[in-house]
């Protein structure tokens, strides 16, 4: 009986073992008697649109050292901290530590010094396959494609976004040990070798994308800016063509010993800082007006330089008024009565309707991390000088793809497109695994109020004929000027934005060209002067790029000469400047000119918009 029972207890134990446990128990043998280092998966490339590479991984290795096998640690210690420069200290006690099977001396090593260690041969030393990311370049489309840390994962930008995506599946390298942690020469060794990421294409096209870059060099000398920011959208499909925010820094050079500046730099400012955009707002306003029947071509709105309401007298920013005016002069002249008047028409509910319908107070969805959705006001709290001040892009605020986005849903038809970075993303072999998942809203607006917001849109950039913008292309566009303000509220003295949006072809938009530039320091700041003169330089690139041909060959800009209008009176200095074919922008209130921008005798092409400040 006992032996009947002890016999039992013994198969129901070998059970137990065998069965029940028998998978854990392998594994902690394998554990025992192994020693393994890992193979680090290449990232997927990241390509364009044209099919450039802008990321990409290639081979380093890892350094290790088993204590157990070191015959002279202090030999050992020396040769690694000389090659490496690191603490003698610290790689000595790794290299004495024989509780432990093995620990890391140094990662990311290029292949050339890491065949200078292997050349050693180290007791103890072993070299682990790893990857690290290059960038072809360098400083191109920083906070777009983001950074990777040491240890190869996505940090900002796509890289970080699309992590999962782009990281593959590690590998790793067994070799059997003795009881002691030391290799068995002669024994069985067992490679797994590393999955690739799969590869991601974006929409961005490079050659847009360096256009912009070096635009956003210029300006940030030129108009000695805090920050500027650039995009180019397809106004078709929402694909973000190029996008980009200077300061920047290269990326095969990131510089995390300064990580304020590392944080600040990395943002995506498009898509993560919200500002109030002043008058290229009123491209939504007079939109949802239309659409409305509340305003049309032959509107006349009258302008004496401000509005009462609610009890509270709001400027025009031509303090000296724009007088009567129709609908199209009102947005070419940006005048804030207008844009008051349509707002107040609107009345709040709709208003609120049409800016929820163009994606305000709302993220867009773009495929980037730490999106803001901008600041509407409760429409509950809203009084009626709140929604006169939002009607000419004061009291609201928005990111700038955000704005760009409900800009291209007017423009292109009435069809909202949510922006989107990445393309495609494909395996190794090609083959493809996902699609970028646009998100789409028809009849936002109709096509006949579409159109005519673009006959405004290229009336407001064309003020001294047909394509004279860009001489003889069909572009159209308006500026926008607003004020900052500090966290604390308030509006933060002589700081401001200044921006411009541009459309091609006006009559039907394909491409709409972004520029910000926050806090110009220069003498001006006007959107006119400080943002709309590199917009124009964006589109003279893209059409050369783009091999697009003159709507019109016979177009020719005049030249005109600034003539010198300091301390006459503001009637007098008006009359020089608009006799001179210039158009002017108005610093001021009082009535005598103590100040001009350019300088007398400075040539300009007809239209151009200059300075006066009164006193």
């Amino acid at each position: 009986m006992v032996i009947s029972f002890i016999f039992c207890a013994l198969c129901i134990r070998l059970f137990v073992l065998q069965v029940v446990e028998g998978k854990s128990l392998q594994i902690r043998a394998t554990d025992q008697w192994t020693r393994d280092l890992a193979i680090v998966a290449p990232r997927g490339k990241i390509y364009d649109k044209t099919g450039a590479t802008l990321a990409v991984s290639y081979t380093t290795y890892n350094i290790y050292v088993r204590a157990r096998e070191v015959k002279n640690p202090e030999l050992v210690s020396r040769k690694l901290c000389d090659e490496f420069s690191l603490d003698y200290e610290s790689v000595y006690k790794k290299a004495t530590n024989k509780k432990v099977s093995e620990s890391l001396v140094k990662m990311q090593v290029e292949g050339e010094q890491a065949q200078k260690i292997y050349d050693m041969r180290l007791d103890g030393i072993y070299l682990a396959e790893n990857t690290a990311r290059f960038y072809p370049y360098g400083n191109l489309l920083t906070q777009v494609l983001g950074f990777t840390s040491i240890d190869n994962e996505g940090q900002t930008g796509v890289e970080a976004y699309y992590n999962k995506t782009l990281a593959g599946i590690n590998g790793f390298s067994y070799v059997q040990s003795d009881l002691q942690g030391r290799e068995i020469g002669g024994s069985l060794r067992y490679y797994v070798g590393a999955q690739e990421g799969n590869n991601l294409t974006l929409t961005i096209d490079s050659k847009m994308q360096l256009t912009v870059e070096q635009t956003l060099e210029k300006i940030m000398l030129e108009q000695k800016a805090k920050a500027v920011t650039g995009i180019i959208l397809d106004a078709q499909n929402g694909g973000v063509l190029a996008m980009s925010s200077k300061p920047s820094f290269d990326l095969n050079n990131v510089p995390r010993e300064n990580l304020e500046a590392l944080f600040e730099q990395s943002k995506m400012k498009s898509v993560t800082d919200i500002y109030e955009p002043g008058s290229t707002f009123k491209i939504l306003t007079v939109s949802a007006a239309l659409e409305e029947g509340l305003t049309n071509l032959n509107d006349r709105f009258y302008c004496p330089g401000y509005r009462i309401v609610d009890g509270m007298r709001i400027k025009c920013w031509k303090t000296i008024g724009h007088g009567s005016q129709n609908l199209k002069e009102a947005f070419a002249n940006s005048c804030n009565c207008c844009f008051m008047d349509l707002a107040l028409r609107l009345g709040k509910d709709k208003f609120y309707s049409y800016m929820e319908k163009f994606g305000l107070g709302q993220k867009t969805g773009i495929d980037c991390s730490g999106e803001q959705k901008g600041i509407l006001m409760s429409k509950s709290v809203v009084k009626n000088v709140d929604l006169a001040r939002m009607g000419f892009g004061h009291a609201i605020t928005v990111t700038p793809i955000q704005l760009l986005s409900g800009v291209a849903c007017v423009t292109n038809g009435g069809t909202y497109h949510s922006p989107h970075i990445m393309d495609s993303v494909c395996d190794k072999d090609g083959n493809v695994e996902q699609k970028a998942n646009v998100k789409t809203k028809e009849n936002i607006i109709s096509s006949s109020t579409s159109h005519t917001v673009n006959e405004l849109l290229e009336f407001a950039e064309n003020k001294t004929g047909k394509y004279t913008f860009v001489e003889g292309y069909n572009v159209g566009g308006k500026t926008g000027t607003a004020q900052k303000y500090k966290e604390t509220g308030g509006i933060d003295q002589g700081k401001y934005i200044s921006s411009f949006i541009g459309t091609y072809p006006a009559d039907n938009p394909k491409y709409l060209v972004f520029v910000m530039v926050d806090e110009p320091s220069a003498g001006a700041y006007y959107g006119s002067i400080v943002a709309a003169p590199y917009g124009k330089m964006i589109f003279t690139e893209l059409f050369e790029y783009l091999g697009e041909k003159k709507q019109d060959e016979s177009v020719e800009v005049k030249k005109c000469t600034m003539p010198y209008v300091e301390g006459l009176s503001l009637a007098a200095g008006v009359d020089l400047i608009k006799k001179a074919g210039l158009e002017y922008e108005l610093d001021g209130e009082g009535d005598m000119i103590v100040k001009q921008l350019p300088p007398q005798g400075t040539v300009l092409n007809e239209g151009t918009s200059v300075v006066i400040v009164t006193n």
